[in-house]
């Protein structure tokens, strides 16, 4: 990396930049093609409500190589929030230059400071070996839950 890299809070000027690189983590990690639009709606409810979810958005020298997004779930069995981390992307120019660590280090400090979360998890395709290495090397472990799913929608999306 010839620039540190910074992590910040994403807002709205880092709309477009959120879309795409949600674009590319799909079509990377399950081979999926997104629309576009679709995932701008999206993206655009998380920056304009704080209650869906909060985008880290990573820059080396003013450009963005990286982000990732935090969704909540409130936890009645431990009085506590989880942090779920969701749509992690680095651009692949960047990948192996610590991108992914300071966002996970922005995370991690952002959460402990809450004070009432209790874990921060993330769910990966099962063949994603590279990024399960990744996660085991910075300290996260497999857990006994398999994820089910109910398609309300019939697009498997």
């Amino acid at each position: 990396m010839s620039g540190s890299c910074t992590v910040w809070p994403a807002g709205e000027a880092d709309a477009s930049t959120l879309v795409r690189f949600n674009v590319r983590l799909a079509v990377e990690s399950e081979g999926r093609d997104l629309d576009p639009t679709v995932v701008e709606l999206g993206v655009r409810a998380i920056l304009s409500d704080a209650g869906r979810g909060r985008y880290w958005i990573a820059r080396v020298d003013g450009e963005p190589v990286g982000q990732c997004l935090v969704t909540t779930e409130w936890s009645d069995w431990t009085a506590g929030r989880y942090w779920w981390l969701q749509s992690v992307y680095v651009a692949p120019e960047r990948r192996g230059a610590g991108v992914f660590g300071a966002l996970w280090r922005t995370v991690v400090d952002e959460a402990r400071r809450a004070g009432d979360v209790r874990a921060v998890r993330l769910y990966v395709e099962r063949d994603n070996a590279g990024a399960r290495e990744v996660y085991r090397r910075i300290g996260m472990r497999e857990t006994g839950y398999l994820v089910y799913e109910l398609d309300l929608r019939g697009d498997a999306g």
